[in-house]
């Protein structure tokens, strides 16, 4: 699948090519944003992402940033680093899998409530086959939440994210939902006087 058609050849590749298991291989066990941007990223969850209903969290780590005092169904999460998912409290389940090598989740068609994915898509160099997996398994109606600050590990992200910027970057990431299959695609953004910015994308399953 072509991840955007008219994008450089080298869009996708990174500083760092070695395998992804090497760089994630030791756990971190702290926060990428700051807390008015985690706070902001919990109250675009407890706005789109159905209360009771079954999430997945993808490229999860030690902390998922839904709603303490919200219950779910469940939460599938994924990520690079078992010590980090176990760690995880709100996670009902986890695993691990590199999706730059196999985007395919393992997981069954439409049976997923709602996605979401946290200041993680700049490492992704199969953006569109993994937005078109998230799309597979979420139940027609449900929502994808993808968020993103102007932090990275700039040796892991592609290129194409380190030569854009906030609302470049968002418009990419639109881009990405879009060319998968997903509808209602928007935006928004929390830039404050001082702190991490944030940049939210969501879209929609189709039905």
């Amino acid at each position: 699948m072509d991840q955007l058609p008219g994008l450089p050849a080298d869009a996708f590749e990174r500083a760092d090519p070695s395998p992804d298991a090497l760089f994630y291989r030791q756990p971190r066990l702290v926060t990428h944003i700051d807390q008015p941007a985690i706070d902001a990223v919990t109250a675009a969850y407890r706005a789109l992402l159905p209360a009771g209903g079954h999430l997945l969290d993808l490229m999860s780590s030690w902390v998922s940033h839904l709603p303490d005092d919200v219950a779910y169904g469940s939460v599938v999460g994924h990520g690079m680093n078992a010590r980090e998912l176990a760690a995880n409290p709100r996670l009902t389940r986890w695993f691990v899998q590199d999706l730059n090598a196999s985007p395919v989740l393992p997981l069954e068609t439409d049976t997923i409530d709602g996605a979401c994915l946290c200041v993680s898509v700049q490492y992704l160099q199969r953006p569109v086959e993994v937005f078109a997996e998230a799309l597979r398994v979420l139940r027609p109606g449900a929502p994808f939440v993808v968020s993103f600050s102007n932090r990275c590990f700039p040796t892991k992200a592609v290129a194409i994210w380190r030569a854009l910027d906030g609302q470049d970057q968002q418009r990419l990431v639109a881009a990405y939902m879009r060319a998968a299959g997903l509808t209602g695609v928007a935006g928004r953004a929390w830039t404050p006087a001082r702190g991490d910015p944030l940049w939210i994308v969501t879209g929609t399953s189709p039905g």
